[in-house]
């Protein structure tokens, strides 16, 4: 396999949304170019929010995209937004509800089979026990790494928590803005600190302690952290996809280059002409 097994369907494609904030008649055949590319096996389902179904439709014209509906006003949003959808393939569906019991029983009623789904959890003292309530469902949690402003972003130990806290309960899950770059740094134009993704995947396998996880989150050594992600075992590889399922990314290109840079993914060499 071209892409190795840490990285499949690890990026789903956040291109319409914020920074990137691509046109649709852009995104949507940027998306079919990186669902062709030699490195489609990393590549997630498009993410459209229930606002662009319509638009989304028209520009598609029958052609066929998978895709996750993005639901961030509350369990009243599923129904329309499945009945909006379509003829589009519905491969996922991410809710948003500050009751996250509303939001798994609309989920229970409501989901086509087939269709998995993910509920957005709050940040601050109420995550315990919305990861409880969530606990033994068959949905992820999902939670906000980043954002437009410096306090979207969670420090290291929040987010510690929440993965520790996941793994304790058996609960995997995906997280959404703010991974633009494998390792972690801080942004020059705004000052943010920015979670890696690959500290995510490593803080991953240190499962429910919390301690170690935010270890590997703090982490700003590529050069270590490629070294970790290359000594992973098979199972520990295997522990930190079920667990770390995926991430929103406006950009599929960016977070491909970065695991090239550190030597973590390359390119198959082109072909020459006969």
């Amino acid at each position: 396999m071209t892409v190795p097994a840490l990285y499949r369907g690890l990026f789903d494609d956040a291109a319409l949304f914020p920074p990137g904030d691509l046109p649709l008649p852009e995104a949507v055949p940027a998306h079919a170019v990186h669902r062709t590319a030699w490195y489609a096996e990393a590549v997630g389902p498009f993410l459209v929010g229930a606002g662009r179904l319509a638009e989304l439709t028209a520009v598609l014209a029958g052609a066929p995209l998978r895709v996750a509906l993005v639901l961030p006003d509350g369990a009243g949003q599923l129904a329309p937004a499945l009945a909006d959808a379509g003829a589009l393939s519905v491969a996922g569906v991410e809710l948003a509800d500050p009751d996250v019991r509303a939001a798994v029983t609309a989920l229970d009623g409501q989901l086509p089979a087939g269709v998995q789904a993910a509920v957005e959890l709050p940040r601050g003292d109420g995550l315990p026990a919305a990861l409880d309530v969530l606990a033994g469902t068959p949905y992820r949690a999902k939670f906000r790494t980043g954002g437009l402003a410096a306090g979207a972003f969670p420090t290291e130990t929040e987010l510690a928590g929440f993965l520790a806290g996941c793994a304790e309960r058996a609960l995997p899950y995906k997280c959404t803005a703010g991974l633009h770059h494998a390792v972690r740094h801080t942004d020059p134009a705004t000052g943010f600190e920015h979670h890696g993704f690959l500290n995510v995947l490593l803080a991953a396998v240190a499962g429910p302690d919390e301690k170690l996880a935010a270890e590997a989150l703090a982490e700003r050594s590529g050069a270590l952290l490629a070294a970790a992600a290359h000594d992973l075992t098979d199972d520990q590889v295997r522990q930190a996809r079920e667990r770390f399922t995926a991430f929103g990314t406006c950009s599929i290109v960016e977070p491909l280059e970065d695991l090239a840079a550190l030597g973590l993914l390359t390119a198959p060499a082109p072909q020459e002409d006969r």
